[in-house]
């Protein structure tokens, strides 16, 4: 086995990655074998490596801890040995981000993280132009988290061809395609001539670059490995075949600290695949992905059971066509673990309900679910005449609400304790949030209160005698933030009368 890439040192959570010559004769993918065992005093790791083309074969590890480490490449063709050094991580990098206090997440080195995503399903499908576009956007944005897709995607809107496919092969002819007949399409595979045993390993280069420009930004990488917009066959393939496509993702993608697994978007809607299906990709990634990165499974109608051991937090969709954030109480009871709404509906202007809320009920709705304890996600949907969603595209956002999230960060980076989770004596006609500890314990002190498309123009607070607190009144929607000064016992805060105010009040020596 010869050796053509080997580093001598990687930063600790980085990605050390060995790459050897191999035959290139046959089916490489399904024919021959690469694997990796890494070892350090603190761990010993193993790893499955994949075939990457040209007769080149890698294997990739991230590591946990600082100073020395050996390997073993172990293959079907030959085994290699070696050793390397891992060194203190760079003072972006903070690791994989964990579950942390049963419904909140923390980055491995203790640092908390708060989820504000975003939606935007093949933009690392699109052209170089409109993926700078996309990377400059979330630049400017508050989104620490975007939800894509590994496979393209077909869907109205959005019917045009790929930059690339996973697999070898040829696409049906495109130009049949209309926005009258396109629904015909969905999970066909006439027309199309597709190798399911053999990868296009430029495909998996090009979303590695994305999620590594992406980790430059602090923006986690929520991949979305299975849909059922498809009219390539892709959602159909047999369970031999999906088990090779996971593999071959597991073995590409794991080693990157800020990538998260979902299973499916809306996987009730892939109604070839079972439960047992379901079961067994999740088995998978537990068995191919040592990292043990969050992973989750969405829905379209119908939740999966999130309280399976192999999900770590609920990725939702709303099932009602009003109320959404208003449900993070009951789902944190029902699945004891953390709610992320990666779609509460989007923003725009398009025909679907889904698509066309207004900029100040996504705000609304992200402030409402933060104050219940859950993590909201937003999507855009506006048309224009090119017909470039960021929803689905990328490109630039046009809508209201973006821009009004870097309050709602900030305000939860200064919270105390794990997160936010709903206090429960508070009175009805009000939402409110208080922080919780690692251990389900609510940290008393502060209290944030969110009033909604209510418009009191003031509001009494009664805590107890002594303590003395500071309040700020927060109007969500003008980004203001005012000084009501400290108080203590009884008593009142004036506020304008307008929707969308919070009121945050917190102990003095806090």
């Amino acid at each position: 086995m010869r050796i053509i890439k080997s580093e001598q040192t990687a930063e600790k959570w980085g990605i050390f990655e060995i790459a050897v010559e191999g035959p290139s004769g046959g089916n490489p993918f399904t024919e021959q074998e690469i694997s990796g065992t890494f070892c350090s005093p603190f761990e010993t790791v193993h790893t499955p490596g994949f075939y990457d083309g040209n007769g080149v074969y890698r294997v990739r590890f991230m590591p946990s801890f600082t100073g020395k480490y050996t390997y073993k490449i172990e293959s079907t063709f030959g085994e290699a040995e070696g050793e390397f050094s891992v060194t203190e991580p760079s003072p972006e990098n903070h690791g994989i981000v964990r579950t942390s206090g049963t419904f909140h997440f923390a980055y491995e080195d203790g640092t908390r993280y708060f989820p504000l995503g975003t939606t935007c399903y093949v933009w690392d499908l699109q052209s170089d132009e409109r993926i700078a576009q996309t990377l400059q956007t979330l630049k400017e944005s508050a989104f620490n988290k975007i939800r894509f897709c590994v496979f393209p995607k077909h869907y109205d809107y959005n019917l045009g061809e790929p930059r690339s496919y996973p697999y070898e092969g040829t696409p049906m002819d495109s130009s049949v395609l209309t926005k009258e007949n396109f629904v015909q399409y969905v999970g066909r595979a006439e027309g199309n001539h597709f190798d399911y045993t053999r990868f296009n390993p430029e495909h998996f280069r090009h979303i590695e670059y994305c999620i590594t420009e992406l980790q430059k930004l602090g923006i986690e990488a929520d991949l979305i490995v299975m849909h059922p917009y498809d009219r390539w066959g892709f959602s159909c393939m047999t369970r031999e075949q999906d088990t090779l496509y996971w593999k071959y993702v597991l073995a590409r993608f794991s080693a990157f600290h800020n990538v998260w697994w979902s299973l499916a978007n809306e996987y009730d809607l892939l109604t070839e695949k079972t439960t047992e299906d379901w079961e067994w990709y999740g088995h998978l990634i537990r068995h191919y992905d040592p990292y043990r990165h969050l992973t989750s499974i969405h829905n379209c109608h119908a939740f999966y059971d999130h309280r399976r051991p192999w999900i770590t937090h609920c990725s939702i969709q709303r099932q009602e066509t009003y109320r959404s954030s208003e449900l993070v109480n009951e789902w944190r009871e029902r699945f004891f673990k953390p709610v992320v709404l990666d779609e509460i509906a989007y923003e725009g202007n398009i025909q679907y309900g889904w698509g066309n809320i207004s900029g100040e009920e996504m705000v609304r709705r992200f402030w409402e679910a933060a104050v219940r304890g859950g993590y909201p996600g937003h999507g855009e949907t506006y048309m224009n005449e090119n017909e470039v969603l960021w929803w689905s595209h990328g490109g630039v956002l046009h809508g209201e609400s973006p821009k009004r999230f870097h309050l709602l960060k900030d305000i939860l980076e200064e919270t105390p304790g794990c997160g936010l989770a709903p206090w429960e004596n508070t009175r009805w006609d009000e939402v409110c949030g208080v922080p919780e500890n690692e251990f389900h314990k609510p940290v008393k002190s502060y209290y944030l209160f969110y009033y909604s498309f209510m418009r009191p123009s003031f509001r009494d607070y009664y805590f107890d005698d002594e303590t003395e607190f500071s309040v700020r009144v927060i109007d969500t929607w003008n980004m203001e933030v005012t000084d009501a000064g400290t108080h203590k016992g009884r008593f009142r805060i004036e506020l304008p009368g307008r929707q969308y105010m919070a009121v945050q009040i917190r102990k003095t020596d806090l």
